[in-house]
């Protein structure tokens, strides 16, 4: 090849490599990062992604060059000449792709086995997904529940999910984390946050009509602020006032995604409307407090016209402690009157 083609195949190659950067670069494809696993990640992707600009710039500047230098003329209908093959670049196309993916095997493998070590000093926080909801369980907390996921910050956390119906998917963008929550089996996930701030948690597979709505958030903080946080929740549950109390229940266990509550500012629209609950309780024939226990611990016991069956989960008669459930049935009937 004559020095001429040599330098306009790099000159091209390097307008269309700079391009491809520049679009790589200058938009902000990515959320900031706020756990260590985020930093491998991004690395990954990186790491791919200079890779593919590279092999975009090789092949723009043969087929731009190729169509500039050996064009036909616009009278031309002859066929090419027949040409072998070239076994050299046969060989070099084969062997380079071959390189460069087991490359990017080896190295996402090293980044998946490094994002997944548990260490030591773990904390479990348990995570049930249930339509449309999150709810969090700290073990190390005598068992407190929250809709929010408290996380201390740079301390390795280890996520147990489940789910109570269908298929949910747990995914905080700025973690670059995500992980599927299949009915039946407990799946893990490996955290280390280490930017303080306030993240979304997303529902990430399709799981019915509120899908959209099953968003909380996560909560990264200084340790000390963590604890503090946990000895709170554990004396509000406790409070003797109802109103504190049956607050805390109702909010950490998810029932504003999916219910209308005025005293809780909750504006959920996937299950009946709790500032009816006197109305409500009439229609069934039962007393009001008789009725909101049962609605919880039994809830397909009466289906409010209107609603189907089987949305609300069956299980907070077992989830609930029998503080939490006396306390959150109070605080919906002080809320009814």
């Amino acid at each position: 090849m004559r020095r001429g083609s040599v330098a306009a195949l790099v000159v091209i190659g390097l307008i269309a490599g700079g391009i491809a950067a520049a679009v790589a670069l200058l938009i902000p494809w990515l959320p900031p990062d706020a756990s260590r696993q985020a930093g491998r990640t991004d690395f990954e992707f990186w790491f791919v992604v200079t890779i593919c600009i590279v092999i975009f710039a090789i092949v723009s500047a043969v087929m731009i060059y190729s169509v500039w230098r050996f064009r036909a003329a616009p009278d031309d209908t002859s066929d090419g000449p027949p040409i072998h093959g070239h076994t050299g670049l046969e060989i070099a196309w084969t062997v380079i792709p071959t390189i460069l993916v087991t490359a990017i095997g080896i190295t996402s493998a090293i980044v998946l086995s490094r994002n997944g070590a548990v260490a030591s000093n773990v904390m479990r926080i348990n995570v049930t997904a249930q339509q449309f909801a999150w709810t969090f369980n700290y073990p190390e907390a005598n068992n407190l529940s929250s809709s929010t996921l408290m996380l201390p910050k740079n301390r390795e956390v280890e996520l147990y999910m489940q789910s109570k119906d269908v298929i949910h998917s747990f995914f905080v963008p700025q973690f670059r984390l995500t992980q599927d929550i299949v009915p039946g089996i407990t799946t893990k996930l490996v955290i280390t946050p280490d930017k303080d701030g306030t993240y979304p948690v997303i529902c990430h597979e399709l799981c019915g009509l509120g899908h959209a709505t099953m968003r909380t958030t996560a909560v990264v903080m200084e340790p000390a602020a963590f604890d503090k946080w946990l000895k709170s929740q554990s004396k509000a549950i406790g409070s003797p006032n109802p109103s504190v109390a049956g607050l805390t229940v109702f909010t950490d266990n998810g029932c504003a995604a999916c219910h209308t509550l005025t005293a809780a500012k909750a504006k959920g629209t996937v299950g009946p409307d709790l500032d009816k609950l006197k109305q409500y309780a009439a229609q069934a024939h039962q007393p009001l407090q008789s009725f909101i226990t049962t609605s919880i611990v039994n809830p397909n016991a009466y289906i409010q016209p209107g609603y189907p069956r089987n949305v609300m989960p069956q299980t907070f008669g077992k989830s609930l402690t029998k503080q939490q459930l006396d306390a959150l049935v109070t605080y919906l009937v002080n809320s009814a009157k």
